[in-house]
């Protein structure tokens, strides 16, 4: 409960419970949001004592659904979302959970089962870690306060560290970067027999769908959109203590913003940025001018690389694992920005990119589903509209096409044309053979395979599995760092229903917009200026010149020897030192090592 106590400040609630022979400890360390009062305390117990609950989240339609519940003989004593969840549950079982408009991780005890039920939203925003040692089986919001359970000490999950070090990857697969703690996935459930003293396989209980709606026009769908999204924010605005947005003055933070004033038009709105001061990154204009668009309170924080230094540590710890780049301290930042000015709640935008085709529009499964839906005309046609738009070219992506085509024998062979080795000079592959690590590139792929359906399948794939989950630990473990709850109202099962059920050209353009039904859905109510931005930042941080700026620190960090057969110190360090005397590129790569290993020494040694 103390490795918690960051995520749930306000109250502490501690239960023990006999059932079939068992022993059930249930703790919850609780952030006031909805009935501040004691009527909300956790563990909560249904009327008939059958069913008892730790809940981690919020249910935003919890007073539609307890008016509903109501009619069915239910009675609440309190004004909670918990409450509800319980009566939910008992009147429905998990069939009431496709109807939770929110986020949550729970876990719900059946004394008459004698079950304990663990479920995770559909999109994971909320954490659920669990581990079995022995006969005990454990659970946790966060993997240091599952580790402090354990009895054992924690060991280097090997494949984990070599995927995030080598490739990139990490927060899309059950294992974590502690050996034997697993991660229930987006959209799973599993159950605990506390009669037979067993654990469940996990099992999904919900599953994106992509087959394409041709009864909509383009204005229509836009329409939908639009409302949809609206009524969404006005959920998402339900809050019993002050709330705010974080604001990139990218489309998808601004028209949160904007929606909110939309919605609300006599709520004082409070927005938090980061500001990349002197650097191309800097969106600050973008900020002012919706901020002065809804008459919004501005909050700013510029950030320097010395900052970074004095609080990596702290964030490393936050975080629990390794993670992709130094945006994730930008991020930090505002909602250390929004704890200092009395913010308990904020709005977010994740998650728009996965679920409206952004970041470059997905070029590769776009032009795969024109080409292998015979539209050969226009796909070169949408490949030399996509190349008109900043940072991008016909040969990235041809290349990206050729990506998304190949696989197997075919795809590895590319990798190492374009130099991409799954063994650099720094690793030592013979170590990973010895513990039966993968070293070839992790090909993750969509489940879903339908023709003409490539976007929205890699789109259903980033939800769920590679790309969201680990945007969506980064806000949650930052937020909660400062007792801050991150709510990100484009995540709703209505919506992602919705938008991954229509033409990929209503998402991605003929002319190579991306979110094109979204900007229009949003026309009126968010600045033309903004909608009709074709570049993308977000909270971006001038990495390389942070880095470069503190080498003489970063190279201490590389020096401090963790002693893992696997890895080439001494090699990085050479490699390191290339990079800065400008002999090599400056890469990501930079980062990882400085994050695996700053977060090894406090974890693992």
């Amino acid at each position: 409960m103390h490795a918690l106590r960051h995520r749930g400040p306000d109250a502490r609630g501690v239960e023990t419970h006999v059932v079939a022979d068992g022993v059930i400890h249930l703790g919850h360390a609780r952030l006031s949001i909805i009935d501040l009062t004691d009527g909300g305390r956790q563990p909560m117990h249904s009327g008939d004592g059958r069913y008892a609950v730790v809940f981690n989240g919020e249910i935003y339609n919890y007073k539609e659904l307890r008016e509903e519940l109501k009619t069915q003989g239910f009675r609440f004593t309190s004004n909670s979302d918990t409450e509800v969840l319980l009566a939910a549950w008992a009147a429905w079982g998990a069939a009431c959970l496709p109807r939770l408009v929110g986020m949550f991780a729970f876990a719900m005890l059946d004394r008459q089962s004698a079950t304990l039920t663990c479920v995770r939203d559909a999109f994971g925003i909320k954490p659920f870690f669990y581990a079995q040692e022995n006969e005990n089986f454990l659970f946790a919001s966060e993997a240091p306060a599952l580790l402090a359970l354990k009895s054992a000490k924690a060991q280097l999950n090997w494949q984990r560290a070599y995927d995030y070090l080598v490739y990139g990857g990490y927060d899309g697969h059950p294992e974590t970067f502690f050996d034997g703690v697993l991660q229930l996935m987006p959209g799973h459930m599993l159950v605990v027999n506390l009669a037979t003293k067993s654990v469940g396989a996990p099992e999904r209980w919900w599953t994106p769908r992509i087959t394409e709606r041709r009864d909509l026009s383009f204005e229509y769908a836009a329409e939908l959109v639009r409302e949809n999204f609206l009524q969404s924010i006005r959920l998402h605005l339900r809050s019993d203590v002050p709330l705010g947005a974080a604001l990139s003055g990218g489309v998808d933070s601004s028209a949160v913003v904007c929606a909110m004033r939309h919605v609300a038009p006599d709520h004082p709105i409070h927005t938090f940025s980061y500001v990349a001061a002197g650097s191309e990154l800097n969106e600050e204009k973008w900020a002012d001018l919706v901020n002065q668009h809804v008459g919004a309170v501005a909050h700013k924080v510029i950030v320097t690389p010395q900052e970074l230094a004095r609080d990596l540590d702290d964030m490393i710890r936050a975080q629990g694992e390794p993670f992709g780049s130094t945006s994730i301290y930008a991020q930090y930042r505002v909602y250390q920005l929004a704890k200092e000015n009395g913010i308990t709640v904020t709005l977010d935008g994740q998650g728009a990119d996965e679920m409206l085709a952004g970041y470059s529009g997905y070029p590769g499964p776009r032009l795969r589903s024109l080409l292998e839906t015979g539209h050969w005309i226009q796909a070169a046609q949408f490949l030399n509209a996509w190349a008109q738009w900043p940072d991008r070219n016909r040969v990235a992506g041809l290349k990206l096409t050729l990506t998304e085509m190949t696989d197997g024998a075919v795809f590895q062979a590319l990798r190492r044309l374009r130099g991409q080795l799954n063994t650099p000079a720094w690793i030592r592959d013979e170590a990973l053979r010895q513990h039966d690590v993968n070293v070839r590139h992790p090909r993750n792929r969509p489940a879903l395979n339908e023709r003409g359906r490539r976007v929205v399948a890699e789109l259903a794939h980033s939800l769920t599995k590679r790309g969201l989950p680990s945007l969506l630990r980064h806000g949650d473990r930052n937020s909660m760092r400062f007792s801050i709850e991150s709510r990100v109202p484009f995540l709703t099962l209505e919506q992602a229903e919705l938008l991954l059920s229509l033409p990929e050209h209503f998402l991605i353009s003929q002319g190579g917009e991306t979110k094109s039904v979204f900007r229009a859905a949003m026309r009126g109510i968010v600045p033309d200026e903004i909608l009709d931005r074709k570049d993308k930042i977000g909270f971006q941080t001038p990495e390389q010149l942070w880095l470069t700026s503190m080498s003489g620190t970063v190279r201490e960090w590389l020096r401090e020897d963790i002693g893992l057969a696997f890895l080439d110190q001494p090699a990085i360090l050479r490699e390191f030192d290339d990079i800065i005397g400008g002999r090599k590129a400056f890469s990501w790569q930079v980062w990882r090592w400085i994050n695996f290993i700053r977060w090894h020494q406090h974890f693992l040694a």
